[in-house]
C-alpha cells in the first residue's frame, strides 16, 4: 500500500486555479512515491452547430492551416 498523499495549501491553491474558469475540460495530477509532480489542464470548447459563430468556425479553422 502506498504512503498517503498529503496536499498543502500551496498545492490546493495550484488545484483551484486549473479549474478556475473551466467549463469542459480535465485536470490531470501526475503522483510519483507519494508526491504531486505534474499537473495538466485540458479544456474543450465547445460550439452549437445552429449558430452562425459556429458555422464560421471550420473557415477560419481552414485558413489557418493554409
Amino acid at each position: 500500500m502506498g504512503r498517503p498523499l498529503e496536499i498543502d495549501e500551496r498545492w490546493r491553491d495550484q488545484i483551484a486555479a486549473l479549474l478556475n474558469g473551466m467549463e469542459y475540460g480535465s485536470v490531470q495530477i501526475t503522483v510519483h512515491d507519494g508526491k504531486i509532480v505534474q499537473m495538466e489542464r485540458t479544456e474543450r470548447k465547445r460550439f452549437d452547430a445552429n449558430t452562425p459563430s459556429s458555422k464560421a468556425q471550420p473557415d477560419r479553422l481552414a485558413a489557418e492551416k493554409s
